[in-house]
């Protein structure tokens, strides 16, 4: 047997067999290497703070202080320091949890910083701060009404009901008002986003959990077109035909954009309907409302490629004890049909973390992502094209869930209790509300083909993430890739 190590996984071969084994508790963060040239904030900070900070350090935005200018950064300089390089767990800034030393490391719209930066803003901070000279600053990015969405300019905003949720109301879930949408035509949407919207003062201080400043903990929701009364369909195959279900808005959470092959229909004369809205105080009298936007493909688009089915989580064994760190939740779903994923999405409560997606083909054992979780600022990870999973139809997903039911975790209001499943941000959920794309054979084998030759793979390549990507094509004769592996096996 041969034991080694490739890009940040630990391979095993042995009768044969490719193992990628996850590690078995979170991530540990070696301090980066001290940066030894001098740093000021002209020429190595703030293009850092442009690229991953501003977009929530600014005014009228959701973080608790502006860094858009070298006197708004200067007094929290150590802070800036200290969260930086708490590592891929809760309360890192950037909000990024992904561990860098497992799996998958290609992620669209990554703002994570770098070891060097980390050790560049170090350096920085323990120098004194210094500006530098002026001139060498980037030139300031412009931000405006359109700037909050991360998707660009937005085609369509429409935004639910308003609703108020006193200072120390318990946790609250059921329904609220459908609202007309507003658009009179059939379209395709290439991206979605977001926001909740609310009268909470970011500068004073609120409940330290359960998200902050906010008081939708999620929504799930889908949009259809109703009856004449308003009323949604009843009839199960009218409601199938008229209806799109869409990714579950949580709190903090980031924007989804679909795979190009595989956008998302909203109907014309659509309504936003939800199916379970989750509301929790936040410690302050707040109003608040969703504000969702939509971003579509140009008119005359036709998808060729279907959303995957992906049920997987566990609501029935949650079990997690009082005072007891890295406690371990798993559950697996068996794919139905060749997917490619597009994203992972952990959903825990606030005892989650960290979570791992593994996928099971045959022998082999592939660890995709593994992350952090904080409940405060829930994150979709979108992979980038040429390195998102592919996967034949049969492959095990599974996930492990990482629970800290302890005072170290600072998501939780009394470690003393125990925690089963359940709605309240008190008990917990378990799940990967990630999602992918169907492929037929054909385009399995195709994507497959792909992704060998944009990334020049050899035989001596394991891929993560494909598992039959350097199986030899079937003959001619007939047989897919997919049935060829079967018979090696």
């Amino acid at each position: 047997m041969h034991v080694g190590t490739k890009a940040g996984w630990t391979l095993s071969v042995a009768l044969g067999a490719a193992l990628l084994t996850p590690a078995v508790a979170g991530a540990q963060q070696t301090p980066p290497a001290p940066y030894a040239g001098d740093v000021t904030y002209a020429k190595d900070i703030a293009p850092i703070l442009q690229r991953s900070c501003q977009n929530c350090h600014r005014p009228d935005s959701v973080a608790p202080m502006s860094l858009l200018t070298y006197e708004q950064v200067r007094p929290w300089a150590r802070s800036i320091k200290t969260r930086v390089a708490i590592g891929p767990k809760a309360g890192v800034m950037p909000p990024w949890y992904v561990e860098k030393n497992i799996g998958i490391q290609n992620y669209k719209n990554d703002p994570s910083l770098s070891e060097e930066e980390i050790a560049k803003i170090a350096k920085w901070a323990d120098s004194g701060a210094p500006r530098g000279n002026p001139a060498d600053e980037p030139k300031p990015l412009v931000w405006n009404d359109t700037s909050k969405w991360t998707i660009g300019e937005p085609d369509l905003v429409v935004k639910t009901t308003d609703l108020t949720v006193k200072a120390n109301n318990p946790d609250w879930w059921g329904e609220i008002p459908s609202v007309a949408i507003g658009n009179t035509e059939d379209r395709y949407v290439e991206a979605l986003e977001i926001k909740e919207a609310n009268d909470v003062d970011t500068s004073g201080s609120g409940r330290a959990t359960v998200g902050g400043r906010y008081v939708f903990h999620h929504m799930i929701w889908s949009t259809r077109v109703l009856g004449p009364d308003g009323a949604a369909e009843r009839d199960q195959s009218v409601v199938d035909e008229d209806s799109t279900s869409w990714p579950v808005h949580e709190v903090g959470r980031n924007a989804d954009r679909f795979d190009p092959r595989g956008g998302r229909l909203l109907r014309a004369n659509s309504s936003l309907v939800s199916n379970s809205v989750h509301l929790h105080s936040n410690g302050r009298d707040t109003k608040a409302h969703l504000e969702i936007a939509f971003k579509f493909f140009p008119r005359g688009y036709k998808p060729t490629l279907r959303r995957a089915t992906r049920s997987l989580g566990n609501g029935v064994d949650i079990d997690i004890k009082p005072m007891e760190a890295n406690q371990q939740l798993h559950a697996y779903f068996v794919l139905p049909e060749h997917t490619k994923i597009t994203t992972f999405e952990p959903h825990l409560h606030a005892p989650g973390a960290r979570m791992c997606l593994e996928a099971i083909w045959g022998i082999n054992i592939q660890t995709l992502t593994c992350a952090g979780y904080d409940h405060n600022w829930v994150r979709v990870y979108e992979y980038e094209d040429d390195y998102a999973p592919i996967l034949p139809k049969g492959t095990i997903l599974h996930i492990t869930g990482y629970m800290d039911n302890t005072p170290a975790n600072k998501n939780i209001p009394d470690p003393r209790n125990w925690q089963g499943s359940g709605n309240r941000s008190v008990t917990n959920m378990f799940i990967d509300l990630g999602h992918g794309v169907s492929l037929t054979d054909e385009q399995f084998e195709q994507e497959m083909a792909e992704r060998v030759a944009k990334r020049k793979l050899t035989k001596n390549d394991v891929p993560i993430g494909c598992p039959l990507c350097m199986v030899p094509k079937a003959p001619a004769r007939g047989g897919t890739a997919n049935t060829q592996a079967n018979q090696q096996q």
